[in-house]
């Protein structure tokens, strides 16, 4: 799990097969070419393996690929920085976080947007730490308090990529439940609609309410998150989270029906100006 998402590293592993195939290279024939053995490259290739940057690069080199979009595309498989200084900070928890977890924190920084559907809990973007804190308690059993400190402190730290440059691009649409839910108390909960408002107010984060008066809405069936990256959508990604792992979609029709969910829901959401009125209500005990 080091370089990314396993379902990434098949994609990779899918992209580089064909392009060696392209060139009429045998496997055994390009690992020569880059001093490698055989069996490094069919890892690769099947996605057993994950590949640096360095070795995707060298591969491209020996196919002769210059076409820099396609690099570029190849190497962000590989989990290469995206030249926005996000760099993999969170492998200093790699004994703290499970790889899923890990996964989705390499798919958020690296994206430059992502729409989410949230039903039950403020998106992990926008929490207060003491609202992160009471969340993680509650969804990681029997959690002891040092474990709990670092889980709050990788939540915050996830944050920074709003405040990139550039930015990653946050829309996120909101049933109401996540608002009236009191998480930590009303204190807690005060705070954390406050900090909505805050964020909601930003360039670059578009925050909708979806209220209860909506009635039934194709997010009942639960929430879920769509990455969008730069340059091509061929490596966009929808995540869903189960209670023990999560599912990464990437078909073609997989995307277009959620792009498409998350387009409808928008409209049958209040407008941004409208939430944030709307949350602030709540935060006043409307």
């Amino acid at each position: 799990m080091q370089h990314g998402p396993a379902v990434r590293r098949r994609k990779l592993g899918a992209e580089l097969r064909a392009l060696r195939a392209r060139t009429g290279l045998t496997s055994g024939e390009a690992a020569r070419l880059v001093g490698w053995h055989q069996s490094k490259v069919s890892r690769i290739e099947t996605g057993t393996s994950g590949a640096k940057p360095a070795d995707v690069r060298s591969l491209l080199d020996a196919y002769e690929v210059d076409d820099p979009q396609l690099r570029e595309m190849m190497l962000l498989l590989a989990g290469a920085d995206d030249g926005a200084g996000r760099d993999h900070w969170w492998h200093a928890y790699r004994g703290v976080l499970p790889p899923t977890y890990r996964d989705f924190i390499s798919l958020e920084s690296q994206a430059i947007a992502m729409r989410t559907l949230e039903t039950t809990v403020v998106p992990g973007l926008l929490q207060t730490a003491e609202y992160a804190r009471e969340v993680t308690r509650a969804a990681v059993e029997g959690v002891d308090e040092d474990r709990l400190d670092t889980l709050v402190e990788v939540r915050l730290a996830r944050q920074d990529v709003l405040r990139a440059d550039p930015p990653l691009v946050l829309s996120a649409v909101l049933d109401e439940a996540v608002l009236r839910r009191e998480v930590g108390g009303p204190e807690v909960m005060a705070r954390q609609l406050r900090r909505l408002v805050e964020a909601g107010r930003l360039p670059q984060v578009r925050l909708q309410v979806l209220p209860f008066a909506a009635g039934a809405h194709i997010g009942v069936t639960g929430p879920f998150v769509i990455f969008s990256f730069s340059n091509t959508s061929d490596l966009d990604v929808v995540v869903l989270d189960h209670l023990t792992s999560s599912l990464h979609l990437e078909r073609k029709e997989d995307l277009e029906a959620y792009t498409e969910a998350f387009n409808a829901l928008r409209i049958h959401a209040l407008s941004p100006e409208d939430s944030l009125e709307y949350i602030a209500a709540i935060g006043d005990g409307a």
